[in-house]
């Protein structure tokens, strides 16, 4: 779960950034606009500061209690229904579409901006499975590495194919029903139970309807969205006791959502805003298939 302090972090760098800019017209600047090296060179010390500041933390807080070992493996890939794999695309899916938009809002070109930003994904969450693997408990997790090029790959695909992100990746999170987090441990606060407790999260990608319909005059941010989730979540790899009677089962969601970054608006302070909006999902009516053969209904799910 050390992915979701990943995506926070850079939540928070490019809201700062992108309302900072809020007077001009775009977060990317006009071709030939040229290279503003002030905020290219902040945009760089910031990334360069949370890699540093990430791999501190890692050696010196986060493995302190576990013994040093010689570079191992460990297959995880069964781990909550592999709902910790989709958060580990999702993270460098985000990571990677921050970095580029951060580097083209610096004026930086979109193929350079491409591969320096939209990798941003596989250069902070690679670390990690490094540091993994040199420790008890842990080891390095190939359905992690995967799982991170995977987003990294969803991201600079579509660039590349469309010159855009024709399907978002997108993250929604709401307090599960348990009184236990998915790690079987009582969460601290209302936000450690937001984050950190897989059985609240899902893992959405949004397509706007226009684009599977286009001979239908319909608005451009509407999408249609599919999710994944899971739970009954109770231990990484099986629920014990006194949880093993609760049944773990995945669940597919099918919903409506909208494109923040395809409003309308005039004010460039809400363009901004809608641009840092671009991963959140909106509730919705929703239905649910789920592995125990059920359909569900919702009103409103997040």
């Amino acid at each position: 779960m050390r992915f979701l302090k990943t995506l926070i972090c850079f939540s928070g760098i490019y809201l700062i950034f992108t309302i900072s800019t809020a007077g001009q017209d775009s977060i990317v600047p006009a071709s030939g606009a040229g290279i503003n090296q002030k905020k290219l060179f902040t945009t760089i010390g910031l990334e360069a500061a949370v890699i540093g500041a990430g791999s501190y933390y890692l050696n010196n807080v986060w493995y302190k209690d576990y013994n040093r070992v010689p570079f191992h493996f460990h297959n995880d890939n069964q781990g909550y229904l592999q709902c910790d794999k989709f958060g580990h695309a999702f993270t460098s899916y985000f990571d990677g579409y921050v970095g580029y938009h951060l580097l083209r809002n610096a004026g930086l070109k979109k193929g350079p901006a491409l591969w320096l930003g939209g990798t941003l994904g596989l250069v902070l969450q690679t670390p990690i499975e490094i540091f993994d693997g040199m420790y008890d408990w842990w080891g390095f997790s190939w359905g992690d590495a995967v799982a991170n090029t995977v987003g990294t790959t969803l991201f600079i695909g579509q660039e590349l194919l469309f010159d855009d992100q024709l399907v978002k990746f997108k993250w929604s999170s709401m307090k599960s029903k348990y009184p236990v987090s998915s790690d079987g441990e009582v969460p601290a606060n209302f936000l450690e139970s937001f984050f950190f407790d897989y059985n609240g999260h899902t893992y959405w990608l949004s397509l706007p309807i226009n684009k599977l319909l286009p001979k239908i005059n319909i608005p451009p941010w509407l999408c249609i969205s599919a999710g994944y989730g899971a739970n009954g979540l109770l231990g990484k790899m099986e629920n014990l006791p006194p949880y093993n009677d609760i049944p773990r089962y995945r669940q597919y969601l099918f919903s409506l959502d909208i494109d923040w970054t395809k409003i309308p608006t005039r004010s460039r302070f809400l363009k901004a805003v809608f641009n840092c909006m671009f991963f959140i999902k909106l509730p919705f009516p929703t239905l649910e298939l789920n592995s125990m053969g059920k359909v569900k209904g919702y009103w409103l799910y997040y």
